[in-house]
């Protein structure tokens, strides 16, 4: 345990399995490359089909929702969760409540939902993520002549913590942990191949909304690469500090995105007449040292297998948003777990990164891997997804696909 930090887990479904959180539908958008084919839409342009689409599926009466819970990093504000759900169709009388957690905003608002569902009453929420990076407004900071001070990124940390861009970030973990150049472009052009492959195979097509691009149809992500070779990825050089080892080619790019799923309780969901789902076991959060902000979904991942007693090597799917394969390889291996068990289907590297999106689509994949397991093996699966986030921290949830 890290010292200073209690474990986010909920332990009211320990004495009531009735008011066990349970994921019981999870739909994504295609995830785009920023400043491409979904430039034009923005972040409740993504998010509200999908919503949409999640009612259409479950059959839930849009006045049936108690709340939308979705996270966002790099939007206007004003509540885009109300925004966009107004826009899917729901009544006046649904709210709607935005988290912003950074990187971690989607997984973390699935979490939130799951806590509130553990709490009683049976509660029906959307919860996830969206990010319209084309979109994102510009941002300024006033001085104290009134005049407008732009800037690229918030601050995250008060300066005497440090508070490196991502990718010297990256470079901080890939010296502290010893992660190779050549293992980085190794497991990068791994994430491409996978999700290549899983492309062809068709194993993202049910789990993806189509929606409107700026040529027509968009209905698959644009990211992943069937012309990445060795040889190509040794050619890139180090994008972030001289001499280093992280390159465009081993990080992620950024991506227009949005993901959501259905939260209730067990209870409920058996009264809909659902036959399956992903129980949502427990959420933790934690901080670490913002220089090396790459390894938070480690520690936070640590604490809840502990938490729950579960031991990383008994996990069947790990989903990890892989914004930089530095920070994927030190986070698994610090589990004690080999790499290549990760992101089966490929992920961010291959796939890019969507900010506030990004968390729900890992619960998203989860899911439809789960089931395909299911399908074909008739066994459960007991998942874990994490993502490390701006600022130092990193955020995990654990989850048990089960027949209802």
């Amino acid at each position: 345990m890290i010292p200073g930090h209690s474990p986010l887990v909920s332990t009211a479904t320990q004495t009531d399995p009735a008011r066990q959180p349970v994921i019981i539908a999870a739909l994504r958008s295609p995830v785009c490359r920023a400043n491409g084919q979904l430039k034009h839409l923005r972040a409740p342009d993504l998010l509200a089909p999908v919503l949409a689409s999640l009612l259409e599926s479950t059959a839930v009466e849009p006045s049936d929702v108690d709340d939308v819970i979705i996270g966002n990093a790099v939007g206007g504000g004003g509540n885009l969760a109300r925004y966009a759900a107004l826009q899917a169709g729901l009544p006046v009388t649904v709210p709607g409540l935005t988290v912003d957690r950074q990187c971690g905003s989607g997984l973390d608002a699935i979490a939130l939902a799951s806590r509130l569902v553990a709490a009683g009453g049976d509660p029906l929420f959307l919860a996830g993520g969206v990010e319209s990076i084309s979109t994102a407004p510009a941002r300024a900071n006033k001085d104290h002549d009134g005049g407008l001070e732009f800037y690229s990124r918030a601050t995250f940390v008060p300066p005497q913590f440090g508070d490196p861009d991502m990718g010297v970030a990256a470079e901080n973990v890939a010296r502290t942990f010893g992660v190779t150049r050549e293992r980085q472009d190794e497991y990068a052009l791994r994430s491409h191949r996978r999700a290549v492959d899983a492309a062809a195979a068709g194993r993202y097509f049910d789990e993806i909304v189509p929606l409107s691009g700026t040529d027509g149809p968009v209905m698959s992500d644009d990211g992943p690469r069937p012309s990445l070779r060795p040889a190509l990825m040794a050619r890139f050089p180090a994008a972030f500090v001289t001499g280093g080892t992280v390159t465009a080619a081993n990080s992620c790019f950024d991506a227009d995105a949005a993901s959501a799923v259905v939260v209730t309780s067990m209870a409920r969901a058996r009264a809909m007449g659902v036959v399956d789902g992903l129980e949502v076991l427990g959420n933790d959060t934690a901080g670490v040292d913002p220089d090396l902000l790459g390894i938070g979904a480690a520690h936070a991942a640590e604490r809840l297998l502990a938490s729950r007693g579960v031991a990383a090597n008994t996990l069947d799917l790990i989903e990890f948003n892989e914004a930089f394969a530095s920070q994927t390889i030190a986070c698994l291996e610090h589990l004690g777990l080999d790499p290549a068990r990760a992101n089966r289907e490929g992920g961010a590297l291959a796939l890019g990164h969507g900010y506030g999106a990004s968390g729900a689509v890992l619960v998203t994949r989860l899911l439809a891997q789960a089931r395909r397991r299911y399908r074909e093996t008739g066994s459960g699966t007991l998942g874990l997804a994490m993502i490390s986030i701006a600022g130092g921290m990193g955020t995990a949830s654990l989850l048990r696909y089960s027949r209802l």
